[in-house]
C-alpha cells in the first residue's frame, strides 16, 4: 500500500515538474514571439493608412481604412496582381522539377555505387561555401548573351533549379531507409524507375513535403535573380513589381506595405498549416 502511494506521489512530481518547466519555457518565449510578430503586426498596421498617416510622428497600433486604395494604387502603377500569378507559376513550376530532381540525385548518391561518387558529393558540398554573388553575373552571362534566354520563364525556372542542400538532405533520407525493402522489389523484377517512384518517394513523403516548403519559399521570395533576368514590365515577378516603386518621383509607401502584406501573409498561413510536415520531415531527415 505505501509503495503505490510512494509512486503516485512521485508520479505527481514528475507532472508538476514538467507542468512548472512547460510555464516557465512558455512565460520566457511568449515575449520573444512577441516581438519577433511586432514588425509584421506594423507592416499590416501601415499597409492599412495612407501616406502622410504613415510618416506621423504618433505611433498607431490599430488598423485604419485605407488598405484597399493602397491596394488600387499599387495594381494601377504595377499590375501587382499579374506579378503575383507569375509568381505562383513560377515557384510552383520550380518547386515540382527541383524537388523531382534533387530527388533523383540524392537517390544515385545514396542507392548507387559508380566511380568518382565520392568527388560527386565533395563538389557539391563545396558548392553550399560558394556565395552567390559569384556565381551570378557568370551565370547571367551565360542565359542572357550565350542562351539568348534573356525574358523567359526558361530563364526564371530553370538556372536555379540544381540546389545543392536539396541533394544532400534527400540523399540522407534515402540512406536511411532499409535497403533489404529496395532488393526485393528488384527481386521481384520490379524496374529501378518504379522502385523511385512507387517504393522510395513515399517512403520519404515526409521529407519531400519539407524539401518542397522550403523551395517554394526560396523561389517566391527570389529577387535578385527575376531583377537581372527578366526586363519586361509585364513580365516581371512580384517582389521585382514591388521593387519599382522605389525610386519613383513619388513613392507610395502604403502601395509598398500593402504589397509586403499580400506576399507575406499567405505564406507565413501555409507555413502554419504544414508547419506539421515540415518540422516532421526536417526531423526525419536530421536523424539516422
Amino acid at each position: 500500500m505505501s509503495s503505490r502511494s510512494s509512486s503516485s506521489r512521485s508520479s505527481s512530481s514528475r507532472s508538476s515538474s514538467r507542468l512548472g518547466r512547460s510555464i516557465a519555457l512558455h512565460l520566457f518565449l511568449t515575449p520573444l514571439a512577441l516581438i519577433w510578430l511586432f514588425p509584421l503586426w506594423m507592416m499590416v498596421i501601415f499597409s492599412t493608412m495612407p501616406d502622410r498617416g504613415i510618416f506621423s510622428p504618433s505611433i498607431e497600433l490599430l488598423p485604419h481604412g485605407s488598405f484597399l486604395d493602397n491596394v488600387n494604387n499599387l495594381q494601377r502603377d504595377t499590375n501587382f496582381i499579374g506579378a503575383i500569378g507569375i509568381s505562383v507559376s513560377v515557384a510552383v513550376t520550380y518547386t515540382f522539377l527541383s524537388v523531382l530532381l534533387t530527388s533523383m540525385a540524392g537517390w544515385a548518391l545514396a542507392r548507387y555505387q559508380f566511380f568518382g561518387k565520392g568527388v560527386v558529393v565533395a563538389i557539391i558540398l563545396g558548392t553550399i561555401t560558394l556565395p552567390y554573388a559569384v556565381v551570378l553575373i557568370p551565370q547571367f552571362i551565360m542565359v542572357a548573351r550565350d542562351f539568348k534566354l534573356a525574358n523567359t520563364w526558361v530563364a526564371l525556372i530553370v538556372p536555379p533549379l540544381f540546389n545543392s542542400l536539396g541533394v544532400l538532405f534527400m540523399r540522407q533520407s534515402f540512406s536511411m531507409m532499409p535497403g533489404d525493402l529496395f532488393d526485393a522489389a528488384r527481386v521481384e523484377g520490379v524496374k529501378e524507375w518504379r522502385i523511385f517512384l512507387f517504393v522510395a518517394l513515399p517512403l520519404a513523403r515526409p521529407m519531400l513535403a519539407a524539401l518542397a516548403i522550403i523551395l517554394f519559399l526560396a523561389s517566391w521570395n527570389n529577387y535578385l535573380w527575376p531583377l537581372l533576368i527578366n526586363s519586361k514590365p509585364g513580365a516581371m515577378t512580384a517582389p521585382v513589381a514591388l521593387g519599382t516603386l522605389i525610386g519613383l518621383t513619388k513613392v507610395s509607401w502604403g502601395g509598398i506595405m500593402a504589397g509586403a502584406v499580400m506576399l507575406t501573409v499567405p505564406m507565413l498561413v501555409v507555413f502554419v498549416l504544414l508547419q506539421r510536415h515540415f518540422v516532421a520531415g526536417i526531423a526525419a531527415g536530421a536523424i539516422k
